[in-house]
């Protein structure tokens, strides 16, 4: 009787509704031209992804760029490894201004970032961030010496800098030190216990030591990552409660298609339900022939399904079953996904507020009417033993029911008209 009266009180204190907690970052600038992309603090979490080309072939190098930009990325990583990569860094930001495409460039530096910022100050002046990993900088007393260039070069230029730490390519020196200091413990960590206080302790000192250097802390942003999705969880939580700096997440070598996806979501929405990071990158291996871009859908995807942001209007689509008759639904949901995807470039400056647009593409008569008055469109296509019908649902209300072999087209001509008509009106 007590458990049913604790219950009854629940129910009149009303559910609670989840939501991420607030994050508690600082707020870096990522600058360039006249334009100014937050990170941090109330900023939205931005979305970053990186180029597979060479950088050196500008052309193609921008070409990658403006199509990862338009599918969502909010920055993009390029390499700069040599001189002649170096070298092409302000022509692909020139390439990218003639398309008029202004997403920021970053340049991901290892080894030999302080001597090519330091010979191409054009290159450096091109960027609006640099990645450095401390575990790739140098060694011994050059260590020091050669992330002090590179520093001074971001403070000269007023670049924001992420300090990278990968356990890839962990400093050996902080490693061992550590592993020292905990052989002296009366009851040592596990192995995996120090690698993750490695990976925050180069982090934390590195920025500390490119705050005494003159560099602004706003402009830093840290990152630590691993490959495995409780290690990343682990080493987040921790460095996100000794730090304020904004922090980008990741699992590197997340993997290919299913793998990867899954694994970059199960890691990054708890982090970020727990108001932990402010940039993101999935890091997909793309599977044969499929598009670069992917990792970027896959990143707003995550974004978007926490209720965090809003890129692209969302399609609910039934998994299909025994009642229903064919693909046809399943067709039409891709088809719609594809259109509403390819269009969005052009909609989010014609049609402002069309990314949180909802459509449903429903296969039966079970749920497809109820789900399709949830959405702003849907369709209900009819399943095994219906009536060859497909009513339309607009704005919760019936509105007209298809019927034929050109259902598909006359439905997406339908939400081409529902977007110019309701999100119209705001341009």
């Amino acid at each position: 009787m007590q458990e049913f009266q604790n219950l009854q009180q629940l129910a009149e204190q009303g559910i609670a509704i989840a939501s991420p907690l607030p994050r508690k970052s600082r707020q870096a600038k990522v600058v360039w031209h006249n334009n100014v992309v937050t990170v941090g603090g109330d900023a939205p979490v931005r979305v970053q992804s990186m180029t597979n080309t060479d950088t050196v072939d500008a052309v193609e190098t921008a070409i990658q760029v403006r199509q990862l930009a338009q599918a969502g990325s909010e920055m993009v990583r390029i390499t700069v490894n040599t001189p002649e990569a170096a070298a092409a860094v302000p022509y692909i930001r020139e390439q990218l201004d003639r398309m008029g495409e202004y997403v920021p460039l970053v340049g991901d530096f290892h080894y030999n970032g302080h001597r090519l910022l330091t010979d191409y100050p054009e290159c450096a002046q091109a960027l609006s961030k640099y990645r450095i990993n401390p575990g790739n900088v140098g060694k011994g007393d050059k260590k020091d010496k050669q992330f002090g260039q590179m520093i001074e070069i971001a403070a000269k230029y007023d670049k924001a800098v992420r300090i990278g730490v990968n356990w890839g390519s962990l400093d050996q020196e902080i490693m061992a030190d550590l592993m020292d200091q905990n052989s002296r413990r009366a009851k040592p960590w596990e192995t995996r216990q120090v690698m993750y206080e490695a990976l925050i302790t180069s982090a934390i000192t590195s920025a500390e030591l490119a705050k005494s250097m003159g560099l602004n802390p706003d402009n830093i942003i840290l990152s630590c990552k691993v490959s495995g999705v409780q290690d990343l969880i682990s080493v987040y939580r921790e460095l996100a409660r000794r730090c304020d700096y904004a922090l980008h997440l990741g699992l590197t070598e997340a993997g290919m298609a299913t793998k990867g996806t899954v694994a970059s979501t199960a890691a990054l929405a708890v982090l970020l339900q727990e108001g932990i990071g402010d940039t993101i990158r999935v890091s997909l291996t793309p599977l044969p022939g499929e598009a670069r871009t992917q990792e970027v859908v896959v990143a707003s995807e995550i974004l978007q399904s926490l209720g965090l942001r809003v890129f692209v209007p969302s399609v609910t689509a039934c998994p299909g079953c025994g009642r229903t008759t064919s693909t046809t639904f399943q067709e039409l949901a891709k088809k719609i996904d594809d259109f509403l995807r390819g269009e969005m470039p052009v909609w989010r400056t014609q049609f402002p507020g069309v990314e949180a647009m909802k459509v449903a593409v429903m296969g039966c008569i079970v749920n497809g009417p109820g789900e399709s008055k949830h959405a702003d469109i849907g369709i209900s296509l009819p399943g095994n033993g219906e009536a060859p019908a497909a009513p339309v649902f607009i704005d919760g209300e019936k509105a007209l029911t298809l019927r034929g072999d050109n259902i598909a087209q006359e439905f997406q001509n339908l939400v081409l008209e529902y977007v110019q008509r309701r999100y119209g009106q705001k341009a």
